[in-house]
């Protein structure tokens, strides 16, 4: 009888460890890197003007009256035609090794090319050619999580380069384990992009629009250029000739740049960083607002900073939110409050409408005319996209158009209703699916 009553109380406690021990299959994504060095003329022997293509790996968009340019990561820009947003056109792809970043000034396309910063002449779409390039005036950068170093030898100009492959593994795992974090797509470029440049220069030459994922930007007579700890100044008061000014440091962690009249927004690793541009030829540094270390893009309007926070692998933290910063003070901005999301990239403003992507989780619409209570003005959420970057352009041949990027295309919509946004066009990207 005692044996038996054993047996009956440890019955159970077998199952419970069998239980425990269960396991399932899983797949996960890995970045695999695999050491590349190229030379610098490879580099610069490799910028050419070839037919339109699809999109494979997109990064940072940027438009300019009425034609599109979107990065194709460390490769190059796809030009396009999109002066009807219902009917975008492919016009050519520009080759440009370790491109990832480009700004528009009059007829002149700015673009990095690993050590480089090339000026294209882009008058003629039928003739983009090369009119002037500023060599090694950048010595380190990152994509998708891989770093690339530029380095002078006795015998050669090497970049250091790492490719980046996505592997896809299938492996046993305990059922009730937590589930591992997915690998991203957009690990993104850790070194220049466009940001929301101001439309017009002080000598009548337009400028472009940007995303808010940004590290170029122009403003003035400058195009500034953000590295992970520095900006980099060119004059281009005549735009076809750029010529390299001078360098800020800022500190590590430096990601994205965002002008608002003569203030500069700079998000970083652990804050946002405010300088004061009234001359452009020597931006001071006003005031830091720290957060936790996460990635984040800012935007403004008026006297309100809008900042996503990001967890992630090259972000390192666990936060995600958005961060409502009252900026009256630029010496002294002050949280008015804060609102959890998902994992948030991407952000921009056409008050009282703020547009965020949040990654493998989609976009989100949000009336931020009351900055206490944005959770509960959420206009829409289109959760079944990607969603990386957007630029709301406001009134467009009578639309209020946005344009988004994403791992699966770029997309396009007539904001008109910010609770009902209307697909106007896709351009849809081929790729592996490996999540």
């Amino acid at each position: 009888m005692k044996r038996l009553l054993y047996l009956l109380l440890l019955g159970p406690l077998v199952w419970i460890d069998t239980a425990c021990t269960d396991t399932c299959t899983e797949t996960r994504v890995f970045r695999q890197y695999t050491p590349v060095s190229l030379t610098t003329n490879q580099v610069r022997m490799g910028l050419n003007v070839a037919n339109a293509r699809g999109l494979v790996n997109p990064g940072k968009i940027y438009t300019k009256d009425g034609y599109l340019f979107i990065n194709e990561l460390k490769m190059g820009i796809h030009v396009i035609d999109n002066r009807d947003p219902a009917n975008p056109k492919p016009v050519a792809f520009i080759n440009i090794p370790g491109n990832g970043d480009m700004a528009v000034r009059g007829n002149f396309l700015y673009a990095d090319s690993y050590m480089d910063l090339v000026t294209l002449d882009i008058s003629n779409l039928a003739d983009i050619h090369e009119v002037a390039r500023s060599q090694n005036v950048f010595t380190q950068g990152q994509f998708d999580g891989g770093w690339w170093y530029y380095s002078q030898t006795s015998t050669n100009d090497l970049i250091q380069d790492q490719r980046v492959d996505y592997i896809k593994q299938t492996v046993q795992t305990n059922c009730e384990a937590t589930p591992a974090t997915p690998v991203s797509w957009w690990g993104g470029v850790q070194f220049a992009n466009a940001a929301f440049d101001s439309k017009t220069s002080p000598g009548g030459t337009t400028n472009g629009t940007g995303g808010s994922m940004a590290r170029f930007t122009l403003y003035d007579k400058y195009l500034y250029a953000v590295s992970m700890s520095e900006m980099k100044l060119f004059n281009v008061q005549q735009p076809s000739k750029p010529a390299f000014s001078s360098t800020v440091n800022m500190g590590w962690g430096i990601e994205t740049i965002f002008p608002y009249k003569d203030k500069l927004f700079i998000g970083s690793q652990t804050g946002m960083l405010i300088y004061d541009n009234v001359d452009p030829a020597n931006p001071k540094r006003l005031s830091v607002f720290q957060h936790a270390r996460v990635c984040d893009p800012v935007v403004v309007n008026d006297n309100t900073a809008y900042v996503t926070l990001r967890s992630g692998n090259a972000c390192g933290g666990f936060t995600n939110q958005l961060d409502v910063i009252d900026i009256t003070n630029l010496t002294n901005p002050t949280l008015l409050k804060s609102y959890p999301m998902r994992n948030p990239y991407g952000l921009g403003v056409d008050f009282p409408n703020l547009f965020i992507c949040e990654g493998a989780y989609g976009l989100k619409s949000f009336n931020v005319s009351d900055p206490m209570q944005v959770d509960k003005n959420l206009q829409q959420y289109l959760d079944d996209l990607q969603a990386y970057d957007v630029i709301p352009m406001g009134g467009v041949s009578g639309q209020k158009l946005l344009l988004m990027i994403g791992k699966d295309g770029f997309y396009q919509f007539d904001y008109s209703n910010p609770s009902r946004l209307r697909l106007l066009s896709k351009i849809p990207v081929s790729r592996p699916d490996l999540t």
